[in-house]
């Protein structure tokens, strides 16, 4: 029977964990560490081993796989760039990711565009302190707007499937654009999707290509006023670049469950903690700043998915010797 390891479970995982041990005939060991050079005793005895994006899989761990005998590795996680794929296959070690539906973050990133356009963080606020007055909070509607999508993957390709019951005017970009898309929405060239949109949301995974692509040079060809919304990866901006942007006023709203460096403070008590992320604890003062803790992916859907998927994976590795979600 494999023996599965895994590393960085949250309570809300414990019992969909269990359920998938005894569905997929495998025996599980969890902790909520992450895995680290410290942590890797954990895993011993173990074939198999899974955890969230905060554990690095780097040359180190790579390695201290390959001399356990460890020869799977899942990631409860979409998105992969926490690991060193090119040296997980010299050393032989099967890299598998997991999906989950795309509605949540789907839902949640049209969320963010609502509550940016409608100043709710501001409304917010003034209502904690009794504050029920109107100035400043005049908003915009969806409708009257075009909204840019970059990046049509499953979770683009839903936002954009929401947005038209609010018939705004949508643009999209992606370097591989899909047919189904365009019955929905005008594909365009970045730049002109940049240009002509009143609002931009990011869809797109984090590679070499796309890192920083918000950038000073980028949000130049934005609309003045333009709302930026990212549910997708942090590095995706250059915060630096966003902030002089804020500060000079370009952008008429952002709406961020993501952030660069955020590793290690997000899914993270620090009430009493000093955040060491300047360019964070800076960023979320501004008033037309809304900022959540990586939480849209996080629905009881999602994290069934992500759980039940990576036992499957692994269990699949080991059995048939290969899975539909490898990393090659």
């Amino acid at each position: 029977m494999l023996k599965i390891a895994a590393f960085e479970v949250r309570k809300d995982e414990i019992k969909d964990f269990k359920k998938a041990a005894e569905k997929y005939n495998v025996e599980l060991i969890f902790t909520g560490k992450p895995l680290s050079v410290e942590t890797f005793d954990f895993a011993e005895g173990c074939g198999a081993v899974t955890s969230l994006g905060h554990s690095r899989i780097d040359r180190v761990i790579l390695n201290l796989m390959r001399d356990a005998g460890i020869r799977f590795y899942c990631t409860r996680t979409v998105g992969y760039n926490h690991i060193n794929l090119e040296y997980a296959r010299e050393l032989g070690i099967r890299i598998c990711n997991v999906s989950y539906p795309p509605n949540g973050v789907a839902e949640y990133t049209v969320m963010l565009m609502l509550m940016s356009l409608r100043k709710y963080k501001q409304a917010m606020f003034r209502g904690n302190v009794n504050d029920y007055s109107l100035e400043g909070l005049e908003g915009r509607e969806l409708r009257n707007m075009t909204v840019g999508v970059v990046g049509t993957g499953r979770i683009g390709r839903t936002v954009i499937e929401i947005l038209q019951g609010f018939g705004c005017r949508i643009l999209a970009y992606d370097a591989y654009p899909n047919g189904s898309v365009a019955d929905m929405a005008k594909y365009v060239e970045l730049d002109t999707l940049y240009a002509e949109s009143d609002v931009i949301t990011l869809h797109t995974p984090l590679l070499e290509s796309t890192y920083h692509m918000i950038n000073r040079e980028s949000i130049a060809k934005m609309k003045d006023g333009v709302v930026l919304i990212n549910c997708a990866r942090g590095s995706l901006m250059d915060v630096s670049d966003v902030i002089d942007g804020i500060e000079k006023q370009k952008f008429g709203a952002l709406g961020l469950d993501v952030i660069e460096h955020e590793d290690g403070i997000y899914h993270v008590n620090h009430t009493v903690d000093i955040i060491s992320n300047r360019d964070m604890a800076y960023i979320r003062q501004f008033p037309h700043v809304t900022m959540t803790q990586h939480m849209a992916f996080y629905t009881e859907e999602a994290v069934r998915s992500m759980v039940y998927g990576a036992v499957k994976n692994l269990r699949d590795l080991n059995k048939t010797g290969s899975s539909a979600f490898e990393l090659f």
